[in-house]
């Protein structure tokens, strides 16, 4: 993830602090009628084509196309980036979740057709496209993230905000925003905020060093999707992933604990991802 990473050559005191704290919660979402017990925790990383795995995570002489088996077997969820690139057939989507275990989710990544192309503009084909394939998942779909284009600004919010009242409320969404005018508490801009906890759509947080503004805390539904830029083992990472479960420890304290929390984990190349979600693993059990 590309998005807030800072170069540690260059930069490294931005890392090098004895505690990381989260900026304060603000919990946005609509009353619950149902309680929660307990929050249901995964972690993962963006892709199962991670040549470096071989002899960890994946069998050293096991074929290519056995991965994502050995991938489910490991890992939680996965940040399903191919969903941007492509709309694939329900068949296959169904082929992919049948290598997945039980408890395993997809968290799909809305199409660059529908969210930089043609910015919400005439979707209604690859949107309906897009979610006959999700839906082949089955009970494997996890939450699906909208990723805004940069230069998207709330001023430009009008078809987004079209566009999130049509979609299906039984498929949980989660809205991440980049540009910085999100977070700056704008009219226009507080107008999509509140649409989401009306509708009880997800705003993905991005834990991103560079841009401490997309650390936004606010849940405006009761699942949270984490997108974390690590350092490939670099002592923050640990520090900051304590934060996360400090928190989680805290939502359930006061009563308001999530009903599930996907991690989801960015390292360069992925190499460091099975080791960052290992040490995030044991932090949570």
């Amino acid at each position: 993830m590309k998005f807030g990473k800072i170069d540690i050559n260059l930069e490294c005191e931005k890392l090098d602090k004895d505690y990381w704290e989260l900026p304060e919660v603000k919990i946005e979402w609509a009353e619950r009628s149902d309680p929660i017990d307990k929050t249901v925790i995964r972690s993962g990383g963006t892709s199962w084509r991670i040549k470096s795995w071989r002899g960890g995570v994946y069998p050293i002489k096991d074929p290519m196309r056995t991965w994502p088996y050995h991938y489910g077997k490991r890992f939680g969820n996965i940040e399903f980036n191919a969903t941007h690139y492509r709309i694939y057939s329900p068949e296959k989507m169904a082929e992919w979740a049948s290598e997945m275990p039980a408890d395993f989710v997809f968290c799909p990544k809305f199409p660059a057709l529908i969210s930089h192309y043609r910015r919400f503009n005439k979707c209604e084909g690859p949107t309906d496209d897009f979610i006959k394939s999700i839906l082949a998942l089955g009970d494997k779909l996890g939450p699906v993230f909208l990723q805004l284009p940069p230069h998207y600004a709330p001023k430009h919010s009008e078809k987004l905000t079209t566009y999130l009242n049509n979609w299906p409320k039984e498929i949980k969404m989660a809205v991440e925003f980049r540009h910085h005018d999100w977070f700056k508490g704008g009219e226009e801009a507080e107008t999509v905020w509140k649409l989401l906890s009306q509708k009880g759509i997800g705003a993905v947080i991005s834990d991103t060093v560079g841009r401490p503004d997309a650390l936004h805390m606010r849940l405006t539904s009761p699942f949270l999707l984490v997108r974390f830029g690590g350092y490939d083992g670099h002592g923050s990472d640990e520090k900051r992933l304590m934060a996360w479960c400090t928190l989680m420890k805290k939502l359930k304290d006061a009563g308001t604990p999530l009903e599930s929390f996907d991690l989801l984990v960015h390292t360069t190349d992925s190499k460091f991802t099975p080791e960052t979600c290992s040490k995030f693993e044991a932090m949570v059990k």
